[in-house]
């Protein structure tokens, strides 16, 4: 099956919001205000591309990582979020793709990988999931 890396990256971003979200719900958080604060400290162009930078520097970011994470932030998009700069936003896409090229193969091992050393980097840099 042949698919457009901007599509890799939009399916990667639906894994991660629903992954990050679920989570959450986990742990006990059930108030949407407190739901919304802490996903966007998951889900933010920031956070990805800070992972996607500390990953490529892991024994574990492998060559096929590496190809689709810099397909995805090679891609020409017109649009750019306000909240983020070109250089995080593309790096985000990149990371984003990652993720969905792993969940259109259904490498569930991989993805359920790259989602713990996401989540626990996320964790550990901005001090998330502050539980009352």
């Amino acid at each position: 099956m042949s698919v457009p890396i901007n599509v890799y990256a939009y399916l990667g971003d639906a894994y991660l919001a629903l992954k990050a979200k679920t989570y959450l719900i986990s742990l006990g958080i059930y108030k949407s205000k407190e739901l919304s604060k802490q996903s966007i400290q998951f889900l933010s162009a920031k956070a990805q591309a800070d992972f996607i930078v500390y990953a490529q520097d892991q024994p574990w970011f492998n060559e096929t990582m590496k190809e689709y994470f810099l397909r995805g932030r090679n891609y020409k998009t017109d649009t750019i979020p306000k909240n983020a700069s070109v250089i995080t936003y593309r790096l985000a896409t990149g990371c984003e793709a990652v993720f969905g090229y792993y969940y259109v193969i259904e490498d569930e091992q991989t993805l359920n990988q790259l989602w713990d050393y996401y989540r626990t980097y996320v964790q550990e840099k901005y001090e998330t999931i502050s539980l009352r």
